[in-house]
């Protein structure tokens, strides 16, 4: 690694590793606007998609390679910060780090933010808790060319280091944005969109509902599925066969298989040369 003229941070309890720790609370990063990204391919997504960091903390000792020149691209935009190996795994938030973290700008959510394209496909989240699943899910849309993932009545923030982590930094290249039941069924409604509620009670496999056109496929908590009022108000419901004993499916893995079904026909309508 090259800036071996940078100071290194030591201690494990000095200040910047300290608010480093704290900012694993959803209350402090709200409150400053920001999130922590750690991760090289994370951060190198991230920065690749025009996310300017805050603050850089690097870790020499973890750090084997740096095949993208991330860490002089880094050194343009913010302010590089040295840590020892004892430091850096003390302000990290996963194990096996390997010495790459930054704090940045939290992400806009708001649905206004959403630039809708001519035949959209939009993966609602009704207040999934676990961020591990938000983030799977996030990364399969970002796969599947959705243009948004919304939160619906969230439980986790998108700011949430494991979200981003979850999402292989899939949070800076997709749309997100979080609103309540009542804000996203009007803003669904206004934009055009039919709305899929996903629930084992429905009379439709996925495979039988036409997914072509504009869509927003819903997805419930892990616990309790859809709320009434989602499942109420959807235009369509629809459930994945089960031939199993079991009856239910990871929410993740439910809503990837759902929005492959409507990638499956997309491609099958598409026009071709």
């Amino acid at each position: 690694m090259s800036g071996s003229d940078i100071a290194i941070i030591t201690s494990v309890t000095n200040p910047r590793v300290k608010r480093l720790v704290a900012l694993r609370n959803r209350r402090l990063r709200d409150r400053e606007q920001v999130c922590l990204v750690e991760g090289y391919n994370e951060l190198a997504h991230a920065v690749s998609t025009g996310v300017a960091p805050i603050e850089v903390y690097l870790c020499p000792d973890l750090i084997d390679d740096d095949p993208l020149g991330l860490a002089a691209r880094l050194g343009e935009l913010a302010p590089v910060f040295h840590l020892s190996r004892p430091a850096f795994e003390k302000a990290a938030y996963r194990e096996g780090a390997d010495g790459w973290l930054a704090v940045i700008p939290t992400v806009e959510t708001g649905l206004d933010q959403i630039a809708l394209d001519s035949n959209p496909l939009v993966v609602v989240c009704g207040s999934v808790e676990k961020p591990g699943n938000l983030g799977a899910i996030l990364r399969t849309a970002d796969a599947a060319g959705a243009v948004a993932v919304v939160s619906v009545d969230p439980v986790t923030d998108w700011g949430n280091p494991n979200v981003i982590r979850a999402s292989k930094g899939a949070v800076f290249s997709v749309r997100v944005a979080s609103a309540s039941t009542a804000d996203f069924l009007a803003w669904a409604h206004s934009n055009g969109l039919s709305t899929v509620a996903t629930t084992p009670a429905a009379t439709d496999y996925v495979t039988d509902l036409d997914l072509s056109g504009p869509t927003a496929i819903l997805v419930g908590s892990e616990k309790h599925g859809l709320s009434a009022e989602l499942l109420e108000k959807a235009d369509r419901t629809a459930k994945l066969p089960m031939y199993g004993h079991v009856d239910s499916l990871n929410v993740a893995v439910s809503a990837g298989i759902t929005i492959y079904e409507a990638v499956r026909q997309r491609r099958a309508v598409e026009p071709t040369a």
